[in-house]
């Protein structure tokens, strides 16, 4: 059954894409939100064909989100993005691996982007050393490295196993997005129960949810 999560406005959803380090911290902090309703983790901003893990090339790693605007916005995002990590300590590390960039699609995004940069210069803050860059392509990173925090417990992957028809399946679900901030200590069960009650999901499929996620050995 494919899982419909949070989504409020079919079809109004929005993407967006951040570089901010190693994925993984990444992926669990925006999958945490109420309102984000995938988290995927991969590799973009750089020209070389088919990276992977080991052979990144000019890449850096990335996040990518689908997000409901009606629930959080994305300057929202952007404001977590900025206060999440410190860009200037991490660019030239690894090379571009963890380089920090905002991936903007559409004028709206870019728009958001130059107010927050014009905003900070108004205060006597500093610019971000952040690269501003157009979304392009983006590569899905190896199975190992999506909801890398929530595979660390094995009890949880194996209720996600058994809710889902597949592991790709629960792993682009908000549930496990959900699940994948809470093993990082970004959310908390009772959050998520209440969120799931809000959910577009049958009343029997929200029932086997709340069961699992109050079952789970962390």
């Amino acid at each position: 059954m494919q899982e419909q999560g949070s989504r409020q406005n079919a079809g109004l959803s929005g993407t967006a894409a951040f570089a901010m380090g190693c994925f993984w911290g990444p992926e669990a902090l925006f999958g945490s939100l109420p309102g984000v309703l995938r988290t995927v983790t991969g590799y973009a901003g750089g020209t070389s064909p088919d990276p992977d893990y080991r052979r990144m090339g000019d890449h850096s790693e990335t996040v990518q989100l689908e997000y409901d605007p009606s629930v959080i916005s994305y300057r929202e995002l952007l404001d977590l993005f900025w206060s999440s990590h410190n860009p200037a300590n991490i660019n030239g590390y690894k090379d571009r691996q963890y380089q920090s960039i905002v991936f903007w699609s559409g004028r709206e995004q870019l728009e958001a982007i130059r107010e927050k940069l014009s905003g900070l210069a108004l205060e006597g803050k500093p610019v971000p050393d952040t690269e501003i860059a157009e979304a392009a392509e983006f590569w899905v990173a190896e199975e190992r490295h999506q909801k890398h925090a929530l595979k660390r417990f094995p009890d949880a992957v194996s209720k996600l196993d058994f809710l889902f028809p597949s592991r790709k399946e629960w792993e682009a679900s908000t549930l496990a997005a959900r699940l994948n901030g809470l093993a990082k200590g970004y959310t908390n069960r009772q959050r998520i129960l209440e969120e799931i009650d809000g959910w577009e999901l049958a009343e029997g499929r929200k029932r086997l949810y709340a069961a699992a996620l109050k079952e789970i050995r962390w």
